[in-house]
């Protein structure tokens, strides 16, 4: 899929990706998958949850950005290259929500990573260093690597568990 490179099509392809990741498990249940060897994530909810997870990041930085001060990225005590092990800390902290949960709270993230792009203008979205927080890049590089990028992954991930357990 290319990469969007306007409102419509980052709005669009957003949603898209995310209803093609909840109808590739709808009809199955979590157990249904089996992940590969030495994945972290072991099962769906630990996908969903992955992905909620980089979403209230990305709400943190917005949010921290939007009001003037320097948001801590990816995570506080994390550097980029760090995140391996943020995302176990992710993983870790998931671990006691149950499955029917994480699908909440990612739809609800979801939803709310797809009012932010529709509440800013494509200039806003897409001129690189329109914000000062986002550096040399654009709110709209962002928010794609939050939604269909990360989105496209979950969806193979999902896909190839599936495969292998049928």
């Amino acid at each position: 899929m290319a990469r969007p490179t306007d409102k419509d099509t980052l709005h669009r392809q957003s949603a898209s990706s995310f209803q093609q990741l909840l109808t590739a498990v709808e009809r199955r249940s979590d157990v249904d998958y089996v992940f590969p060897e030495g994945m972290m994530n072991r099962n769906v909810r630990d996908v969903f949850m992955h992905l909620h997870g980089w979403h209230q990041l990305f709400l943190n930085w917005y949010t921290d950005g939007m009001a003037e001060r320097k948001p801590v990225m990816p995570a506080e005590g994390y550097g980029w290259k760090d995140t391996p092990a943020l995302n176990r800390a992710l993983w870790a902290d998931a671990q006691a929500v149950s499955f029917e949960e994480a699908k909440e709270l990612l739809i609800a993230s979801h939803a709310a990573l797809q009012q932010l792009i529709e509440q800013h203008s494509q200039a806003e979205l897409f001129t690189k260093k329109y914000y000062r927080w986002t550096g040399t890049t654009s709110l709209a590089s962002y928010l794609i690597s939050a939604t269909s990028s990360h989105y496209d992954w979950a969806i193979k991930l999902v896909r190839k568990a599936y495969t292998k357990k049928s």
